[in-house]
């Protein structure tokens, strides 16, 4: 006779392998997904994150602990294994555990300082989202494997584990079809295997007959099931083309986008996420892929005879962080519309040398209430509300104040060229290099570690080569080598091994990304000589193929580029992206010779001090910049968002808790205690002449849906309390599975009692 192992599932080994196929699968779909740098290798160690806690549920409940105690120790051990399993990929060959546990925590710590601390858009750290999504996928898979073998409710795990593998399906561009097949065939099969397990159990509490026997006829017709709605469901996949729900989605983006803006400070970036849409928010993170989406973005209704093509800008960056850039504690001001939006401000720009362009803009596939405009706009033909940074008042982005539809902006733009007054390297060197003490504060400021050991090898290459040590010749020579060969432009670095890296030592390395490393890379190296740049985020010029009088812009034609300032002229553009890449903003022109102005200087001043602007003051006590204050940069925005949705969160694990129990043995009168409360709460109750039979009765009336449940209790109450009978264990258990159906299927009395009340 073969001896049964002691934690020998009832329900079979095999149901123990299905729970972890749809775990694994889980994990798959978000090692798939490389969250974190868009490295394959990051999340490969989920699987054994899966397996852990797949193993952790199991054994909880074969040894007989209760769910709390359950879920507690497999928490603990968690908390011991994934934190090494984090550590391993900065000690890919082996650490002892102390130096795997204070690299995981370190790397935490780091992030939590930058982000809550200082108010940073993002951090340079990586290593906390590694261990966050390690933890969530342990969790879950502990989740599931209690709940099929402590209660013995595979829909439960199927539920919770499907619920975060399409949800994690919904961010990726990549084809995961084969997994949601996968999962959907263990999951069927593990539903299917339960009831068979509950079948068979019933079949021995009350002795009909072989419980063997109905196994295979279960088992045969479900497998029959199970791969013809697979197939049809995979057939209808591959050839539907149709969009039924298409209309029911309708700016849903808009939200959508809100809500990325809040919480993406806590998300890890990279990886083959699915794009929600163009948008320019008070904080722009470094990607690891740029999107191209041809959908339309906004047009441009202009003057036909106009044949000049302009880079329609959307915001401004003064703040640049390792891997990233915002706006520090922006002012916001009202304008009326068609007043002057620059009015009293130092970018209040001059009309010499410049000419005026009026557009009608109109917004298509970009949605946000941003104003684009050619350079600097001047008035706008709505309510507008520009915000602005400095004591002086220097762009950063201008709103519409209510406004929607179309809109039509007249703004100031530099004629770049070799006579006088126009913009041209010989007027800019002349220019003086005292420079406005806001300025020096906003945009002459490096944080430290922008600069590595090939970042600063670029900086003495651009410093000795240029033509002179004048800002101008500085910025010349630096976008010259930016759009040389050696440089190369590639849409998607998921490849290069840059975790730790700030953008700009990332590029200086390998030498390959999109325009966003190009803009940060000349900001960052231009500040590090002392020259005054801002990042600019927008579009490119689009085409005019249909009327020389209609602009289409596209969505594909987002990008960044840098402003650098020079006295007496204000923000210059400059384009480094891309080697052979058409640019609108070609090199500078020469200009023709003239004599130095008494008052300019030739050269540029000693770099910039190496102070984190956001040190300049205090860390925002009005609450109205990113430097965690309580404004729209801040914190307190996504820290509301992150409390609701944990709120929920816990809400609906009470309820799940609550609909669980009871927790302690069950008794007749203990059940039957919980049915007459809760039916009083709710105008229920029993009436003192109503016998415990006439009591069930009357609620099974107007609860029908739960009457047996209530037809069990009453009988177990009246045999256990009036015939002194012994309640055997099968009895208990239905009982007990009575109760639990009973604390969910009783609240309905709720709307019940409204009906009453109308009534009335």
């Amino acid at each position: 006779m073969k001896r049964r192992i002691p934690l020998a599932p009832q329900e079979g080994w095999l149901t123990l392998g299905l729970v972890l196929l749809i775990c694994l699968t889980l994990a798959w779909s978000v090692d798939g997904v490389r969250w974190v740098l868009g490295r394959d290798e990051y999340l490969d160690f989920l699987v054994l994150a899966a397996t852990g806690g797949v193993l952790a549920g199991f054994i909880g409940a074969k040894v007989g602990w209760g769910r709390w105690l359950t879920f507690l120790i497999g928490s603990i051990f968690a908390a011991l294994i994934v934190p090494l399993l984090t550590g391993l990929l900065q000690y890919p060959d082996g650490a002892s555990l102390h130096d795997l546990y204070e690299t995981t925590a370190g790397a935490s710590v780091a992030a939590y300082i930058d982000i809550v601390v200082l108010g940073k858009v993002v951090t340079a750290q990586y290593l906390h989202h590694v261990m966050s999504i390690g933890l969530l996928i342990w969790g879950t898979s502990m989740f599931a494997s209690f709940a099929v073998f402590g209660h013995h409710r595979s829909l439960n795990a199927v539920v919770v584990v499907g619920v975060v593998l399409v949800g994690n399906m919904a961010f990726t561009r990549e084809n995961q079809l084969s997994l949601l097949v996968l999962f959907s065939l263990a999951a069927l099969f593990l539903l299917i295997r339960a009831h068979v397990y509950d079948e068979q159990s019933e079949w021995l509490r009350r002795r009909i007959g072989d419980p063997a026997s109905i196994s295979t006829v279960y088992l045969r017709g479900g497998t029959t099931f199970i791969a013809i709605t697979v197939a049809a469901s995979f057939l209808l996949t591959q050839t539907a083309s149709s969009a039924p729900l298409a209309g029911a989605w309708g700016g849903i983006g808009d939200g959508l986008i809100g809500i990325s803006r809040a919480v993406s400070r806590y998300l890890p970036t990279g990886g083959s996420t699915r794009s929600i849409g163009v948008t320019f928010g008070s904080g722009s993170v470094v990607k690891q892929v740029w999107e191209s989406d041809p959908s339309p973005a906004f047009t441009v209704t202009r003057d036909p005879t106009d044949k000049r093509d302009y880079y329609w800008r959307a915001i401004t960056s003064d703040f640049i962080d390792l891997t990233s850039w915002s706006q520090s504690r922006p002012t916001q001001v009202d304008r009326p519309a068609g007043t002057s939006v620059f009015d009293q401000l130092a970018d209040d720009v001059d009309e010499t040398g410049r000419h005026s362009v009026t557009v009608t803009v109109t917004p298509d596939g970009f949605r946000d209430a941003l104003i684009l405009s050619p350079e600097t706009p001047v008035k706008v033909n709505q309510d507008v509300r520009l915000e602005y940074v400095g004591q002086g008042g220097y762009f950063a982005r201008l709103d519409r104040g209510g406004g929607t539809g179309l809109y039509t902006v007249t703004a100031l733009v530099s004629e770049r060229g070799d006579e006088p007054g126009q913009v041209n390297t010989t007027a800019l060197r002349a220019t003086d290099t005292d420079y406005p003490q806001d300025i020096d504060d906003l945009y002459t400021q490096t944080v430290p570690g922008s600069l590595g050991k090939n970042a600063l090898l670029l900086r003495d290459k651009v410093r000795n080569e240029a033509f002179s040590s004048a800002p101008v010749d500085l910025a010349n020579e630096l976008y010259d080598e930016l759009r040389s060969s050696a440089y190369f432009y590639t849409t998607d670095v998921r490849d290069l091994p840059c975790g730790g890296l700030s953008s700009v030592e990332c590029f200086a390395t390998y030498k390959r990304g999109f325009c966003q490393y190009y803009a940060i890379t000349m900001a960052v190296i231009l500040r590090d000589l002392g020259v005054p740049t801002r990042i600019a985020e927008g579009f490119l010029p689009g085409s005019r193929e249909g009327s020389p009088a209609t602009e289409l812009v596209r969505n594909s034609n987002a990008h960044a580029w840098v402003e650098v300032y020079f006295n007496e002229f204000g923000w210059v553009a400059y384009d480094p992206t891309g080697a052979g890449l058409p640019t609108q903003i070609g090199p500078m022109p020469s200009g023709r010779p003239v004599a130095a102005s008494p008052s300019a200087s030739g050269s540029a001043r000693p770099a910039a001090s190496r102070r984190d602007p956001r040190e300049l003051g205090e860390l925002d006590p009005g609450g109205t910049g990113a430097a965690g204050g309580l404004g729209p940069g801040g914190v307190a925005g996504p820290l509301i968002a992150v409390t609701v949705l944990l709120l929920l969160v816990v809400g609906g694990l009470a309820l799940a808790v609550w609909q669980r129990g009871p927790r302690g043995a069950t008794t007749a009168d203990g059940a039957y205690g919980m049915v007459t409360r809760t039916a009083s709460r709710f105008g229920f109750g029993p009436r003192p002449t109503q016998t415990v039979y006439e009591f069930a009765g009357a609620l099974g009336d107007v609860l029908p849906d739960v009457r047996p449940e209530l037809e069990t209790v009453a009988r177990a109450k009246v045999e256990s309390v009036y015939a002194r009978q012994i309640l055997g264990e099968e009895r208990l258990e239905s009982l007990r599975v009575a109760q639990r159906r009973l604390r969910v299927g009783l609240l309905r009395l709720l709307f019940r009692r409204r009906q009453r009340r109308r009534r009335r």
